[in-house]
């Protein structure tokens, strides 16, 4: 079997399934647009094919608005992977520091967007950073958990025998630990994409002058249903793409790991 009919399998499942969702979707909006006795209208649900055409209808403005939110997107994701690592490095160099540092960063994550979201406004503005430091908190802590568990994971006597070789402790952590930590670094990059997408929607409901925040906002404030739910399908497939570009990356990086799941029983 070729590699594109495999990828062709695997999407199979959940292609037939969004497009399931999507025909029960469309039936039932239009059952109840027609019947008498609905109590929901056009605006409360519109058919998807009505929600497809009004976003296309308005590309021009949801792709202008698409764009700042890819850009704090990716900008908030990429410092978040480059701070989750110095901050992993440090924990797996230092127990004191893990043991010091690991409940601050579980700490972090329970302050829910609703709160820091209005904060970061205030204390920043509206601008770009409050965007991407935003993403970066809510981003970096699985990243920072799939690389430590990774560390920890790594072969003792792997470490053991390149340190009765004489190795310093940057080789070992080249040659052994941070291999390990790959697989688990990549699951934490996958969670961290998703959230990273929602985060940046979030902190530009609180304050923006641009992004899908603020797209779906005016167009709830406008009661257009259909483009509040364009602009969630289009938040729905750039997340989708990221997801899907982090897996890609994942199997050019660290072959051996995907070509050992296939074969494991």
């Amino acid at each position: 079997m070729t590699a594109l009919a495999r990828g062709l399998r695997h999407i199979a499942a959940p292609v037939a399934l969004v497009v399931a969702f999507f025909g029960a979707w469309e039936l039932y909006s239009r059952w109840e647009l027609y019947s008498r006795n609905s109590s929901i209208g056009d605006t409360v649900l519109p058919p998807v094919s009505r929600v497809i055409q009004a976003g296309w209808a308005d590309r021009q403005s949801l792709w202008a608005n698409t764009v700042p939110t890819l850009r704090e997107v990716l900008i908030g994701f990429l410092v978040s992977v480059l701070f989750a690592f110095l901050i992993s490095v440090l924990l797996d160099v230092s127990p004191k520091a893990n043991k010091a540092v690991m409940p601050l960063l579980i700490g972090s994550q329970t302050v829910p967007l609703i709160v820091l979201a209005p904060l970061f406004v205030i204390w920043f503005g509206f601008g770009f950073f409050p965007k991407i430091l935003l993403v970066t908190l809510v981003t970096f802590f699985p990243v920072v958990v799939g690389l430590v568990d990774g560390y920890a994971s790594s072969e003792r006597d792997a470490v053991t025998l390149l340190r009765t070789m004489g190795a310093k402790t940057f080789l070992v952590f080249r040659l052994v630990r941070l291999p390990s930590a790959l697989p688990g670094f990549f699951t934490g990059l996958r969670i961290g994409i998703t959230y990273a997408v929602v985060a940046a929607i979030f902190a530009e409901y609180a304050g923006a002058v641009d992004g899908l925040g603020v797209y779906i906002q005016g167009a709830s404030g406008s009661f257009r249903t259909d483009l509040v739910l364009a602009g969630v399908l289009v938040a729905a497939t750039v997340t989708l793409i990221l997801y899907g570009l982090t897996v890609v990356l994942q199997r050019l990086t660290i072959p051996w790991y995907t070509a050992a799941r296939k074969v494991s029983p």
